[in-house]
């Protein structure tokens, strides 16, 4: 192969004397050139000279035609921010995902001891506390009442918030608006204008220094603290934990944790004493925790299903009493959703 290609050039030894070293540099490459071309006809690619042998012929490896402009329509497809939302079905102890946002899982439910929980990935969603159409008192709350267009195509759940504000150890605050004073001590649900939420005891632990607050829920203190149940769960339940309708213990309550990792988890069910709820959110990792609502005219969970003609509400507390327009329609008291970043 080589021979052939000296002869493709002519090459002599006189030759060379007279064109000196930089005629033979150049016939040196011209050389490389040729042994890749013949060694191409030989069967086999050379990396020397690619260019060549690429112009020579089309890749096969290259989508041409319709096959190219499907490629490209589909590398161009963008990624969606609306959550779907899936029906639950039946409940385990175990985490079931039930809604994504951008693809990734964002929320998940499971049972255990008769208690629903569900967990939500801040980084994927996040808090809003919304006024009820009677409390608090006064007009001009933002969405008072009910999901409203800015959140109808981006919830994901919803679930009913604290004691009556009327009823004492309470304070409440919804977009910058006061609503109830807040008070130092109280269990406190704290959101800020990064769409972050924090649970702690109002000035002993919350509110974060040098951040601006959006909302805030507080209901009498912490029921769980430091990954512990308090220590009034047991033998205190309607003195320190709400007058339940009838007097009884065990009745719907729900609360509201964060995780260590800052995942929130809702928790409720038809029958609970202060203390299986606080070991409920205890089993799901939740570190600190504010009981909410109790009774069961107000204590009501809801994933949202999105179809064409809208969202469609899905109850998650097997027996749940309900509230009227599954706060897709107004309502009086306060509550809280969950929507996608």
């Amino acid at each position: 192969m080589a021979a052939r290609a000296r002869r493709y050039l002519g090459g002599t030894a006189a030759t060379r004397r007279r064109h000196g070293p930089i005629g033979q540099a150049a016939a040196l490459a011209v050389l490389a050139v040729l042994v890749a071309v013949l060694a191409g006809g030989c069967g086999s690619e050379s990396s020397a000279a690619p260019g060549l042998i690429d112009a020579a012929r089309p890749s096969s490896r290259q989508p041409s035609g319709s096959g190219a402009r499907r490629a490209k329509v589909a590398s161009a497809k963008p990624v969606s921010s609306a959550p779907l939302v899936s029906a639950p079905g039946a409940l385990g102890p175990s985490w079931r995902p039930v809604a994504t946002v951008a693809g990734q899982p964002a929320a998940w439910i499971a049972q255990r001891a008769g208690t629903t929980l569900m967990r939500f990935d801040q980084r994927a969603v996040h808090l809003a506390l919304h006024a009820g159409t009677a409390e608090p008192s006064g007009s001009g709350w933002v969405d008072a009442g009910q999901i409203g267009r800015r959140e109808i195509h981006r919830v994901l759940a919803a679930f009913n918030g604290g004691f009556k504000l009327s009823y004492g150890s309470v304070g409440f605050m919804a977009n910058g608006r006061v609503g109830v004073p807040l008070a130092s001590g109280l269990g406190s649900i704290v959101t800020y204008s990064d769409h972050s939420t924090q649970i702690g005891a109002w000035h002993a632990g919350v509110p974060a220094r040098a951040s601006k607050i959006v909302s805030v829920l507080q209901n009498l203190g912490l029921l769980v603290d430091h990954g512990v149940p308090a220590r009034t769960v047991e033998g205190c339940a309607t003195a320190c934990w709400g007058s339940t309708l009838g007097g009884g213990t065990d009745v719907p309550r729900s609360a509201l944790g964060i995780t260590g990792e800052g995942q929130l988890v809702w928790a409720a069910g038809t029958s609970l004493s202060p203390a299986a709820l606080a070991r409920a959110l205890v089993s799901a990792g939740v570190q600190r925790a504010v009981e909410l609502d109790i009774n069961p005219q107000w204590v009501a969970g809801y994933l949202y299903v999105h179809r064409p003609g809208g969202p469609a509400a899905v109850p998650v507390v097997p027996g749940q009493h309900g509230i009227a327009g599954e706060l897709l329609a107004p309502y009086s008291r306060d509550f809280f959703t969950i929507l996608a970043n």
